[in-house]
Formats: C-alpha cells, sequence, structure tokens
C-alpha cells in the first residue's frame, strides 16, 4: 500500500521549471523598477531569484521511501497521453505545450499582500488540464493530499516573507504591502512568452544559492522530459 499523505511540514513539491533567458530579461526589469526608492520601494529581497520560478503542481511531505516511490511515479507519468487528454476539444495547435506567463496579481487583497504573482496565458485550460492530470497521479498514489480548491497556476514573483531586517533574520510579523498601483502597472507585462514546455521535475523545499551567482535554485530529486 502506498504511504499515506502525512500533515506535516512539506517537504517536496512538483513542478513545472521556467527559469530561462526570457525570465530573466523580465525579472531583472522588474527587479530595478519596483525596488527603486523613487518608485515602488519593494525590499530587493522579496523579489524572488529567477531560479526558483516555477509553477506548482502539488506539494508532498516525504522521508525516504516516500522520495522513492515519488521518482517512480514522476517516471512513470504519461505526459504524451495527459497532454493529448488536455488538447481533446481544442482548437488545433503544434504538437509541444509552450508557456506564455502575464501580468501581476496579488495573492491576498492587493490593498495589503505579501505575494504577488505571474499567471500563465491559458485561454482553452490546456496547461490547467495537464497539470491537473498529473496532480490526480500523484493524489491516487498516496503522495499528495486532495484539496477542495482548485488548482491555481503561478509563479510567484514577490514574497515578503524572504524580508529579512538588519541583522539577516526573517522579520516576525509578515511584511504586507500596497500592490494596487504596481498590479495596475504590471497588468500586460509579459514576463515569457511561447516557451516550449521541456520538462516537469520533482524538487526538495528550501532554496539554495547557487555559487557565484546572486541566483537561487531548487535541488531536483527528479525530472521527466516532455
Amino acid at each position: 500500500m502506498p504511504p499515506k499523505p502525512v500533515r506535516t511540514s512539506p517537504t517536496h513539491f512538483v513542478c513545472i521549471p521556467l527559469a530561462g533567458p526570457q525570465l530573466t530579461r523580465a525579472v531583472a526589469a522588474f527587479r530595478t523598477e519596483v525596488t527603486n526608492p523613487a518608485s515602488f520601494g519593494i525590499p530587493p529581497t522579496a523579489v524572488r531569484p529567477v531560479g526558483t520560478m516555477h509553477l506548482t503542481l502539488g506539494v508532498m511531505s516525504l522521508k525516504d521511501e516516500g522520495i522513492q516511490l515519488a521518482t517512480e511515479v514522476l517516471n512513470g507519468l504519461k505526459l504524451s497521453e495527459f497532454l493529448a487528454s488536455a488538447r481533446a476539444g481544442a482548437s488545433p495547435t503544434e504538437e509541444r505545450l509552450s508557456l506564455t506567463l502575464k501580468g501581476l496579481h496579488a495573492m491576498q487583497s492587493p490593498a495589503k499582500t505579501s505575494v504577488l504573482y505571474a499567471a500563465p496565458v491559458d485561454t482553452e485550460r490546456i496547461l490547467y488540464k495537464f497539470c491537473e492530470q498529473i496532480k490526480t497521479t500523484f493524489q491516487e498514489a498516496g503522495l499528495m493530499a486532495k484539496e477542495d480548491r482548485p488548482l491555481l497556476l503561478h509563479a510567484t514573483v514577490v514574497n515578503t516573507i524572504y524580508v529579512k531586517d538588519d541583522r539577516g533574520r526573517r522579520i516576525r510579523d509578515r511584511l504586507t504591502i500596497d500592490a494596487r498601483d504596481m498590479v495596475d502597472l504590471y497588468d500586460d507585462y509579459v514576463w515569457l512568452e511561447d516557451m516550449p514546455l521541456e520538462k516537469v521535475t520533482l524538487c526538495r523545499m528550501g532554496a539554495k544559492k547557487i555559487e557565484g551567482t546572486d541566483d537561487e535554485a531548487y535541488e531536483v530529486e527528479a525530472e521527466i522530459e516532455l
């Protein structure tokens, strides 16, 4: 029997990684603008490093045996079948799945939020249906808890939980920002366009610094290419 999901802190997540040249340029321009004290004055550490950006499909609490099972489930995903099913009834399109990320949204009220994210353009919900099938497979394997709320595909761009005080410690009370003007300004901002979706990964929580750069990334336990 597969291990039952346990209500502990998540250790791993399944995602679609987004880092690449397009996103690097877009985030750099965004960071320069919004961290400028004469503009929005957002703390630089609140803007997420490009290497950490992804679309989360689900989180899990795993130990050694669970990691092995999750890897097996990932490697057994029938991604071509999932994509064909997701495209059923949709307009004819190219064979591979591509991703466009646009706009800026607040996770809470824009007037008082701690998280801002970019959302994929998914008019025919092909990406959503594709990702839902991946998530469902992990749930049926007993690795992910089933949730009542629908999957929210998003790439976190700003998260104030990473803002630290002068001593380098995380602030006790999470910083909130009035992002109404920022959300309006970046409503049509294109973060990346027509990026081929190349792989789905199983990552360990807790981004780590990439030596010799200002970037960070999550440790990849396993990945499968489309």
